[in-house]
C-alpha cells in the first residue's frame, strides 16, 4: 500500500465537501482489499442528523458497488492536525473490517500522518465475528 498516495487521495476528496454550515471540510480515501480506492467527503444538512461524514460516504459508495473487504482508510480535514473518525464512523468500519488489521491513517499532510489499527481506536468493537461467537451462527 502506498500510504502517500492514499493520503493525497483523502486530501483531494476534501475538495468536494459540502459544508455550508461548519465550513469544515473532511476527505477520506478507502482502500479495498483488491487495491481500489473510494473517495468520500462530508456532506452537511441544515437538519444536523442527516449530515454524513467523509468516512461513511467512502464506505457507502464502496459497499453500494459490491465491495466489502477493506484494508485501510486515510482521513484529512481542515484542522491542520490529525482528524480522528467519530464513533459512528468507527462502528461502520467495525461492520466491514478486521479491527486487528484494518489501518486508519490520520493525515495532516502527505508526509505527516499517524497510523492506528481500528482496534486501537475502537477497543471492544461489536463486530459480526462477536455475534458469530456468541450465537454459533455464521452471518
Amino acid at each position: 500500500m502506498d500510504i502517500k498516495k492514499l493520503a493525497q487521495e483523502s486530501i483531494a476528496a476534501k475538495e468536494f465537501a459540502y459544508t455550508p454550515y461548519s465550513h469544515f471540510r473532511v476527505g477520506a480515501a478507502l482502500l479495498t482489499k483488491d487495491g481500489g480506492i473510494y473517495r468520500g467527503c462530508n456532506i452537511e444538512n441544515a437538519a444536523y442528523t442527516p449530515t454524513n461524514c467523509a468516512e461513511r460516504t467512502a464506505f457507502f459508495k464502496a459497499v453500494s458497488e459490491g465491495k466489502k473487504e477493506f484494508t485501510a482508510i486515510a482521513i484529512n480535514g481542515d484542522a491542520n492536525d490529525y482528524l480522528y473518525p467519530c464513533g459512528v464512523c468507527r462502528q461502520v468500519m467495525a461492520e466491514f473490517c478486521d479491527p486487528e488489521t484494518f489501518q486508519v491513517i490520520l493525515v495532516n499532510t502527505p508526509d505527516d500522518f499517524k497510523i492506528f489499527t481500528l482496534e486501537e481506536l475502537l477497543p471492544g468493537a461489536f463486530t459480526k465475528q462477536d455475534i458469530t461467537k456468541a450465537t454459533g451462527k455464521e452471518l
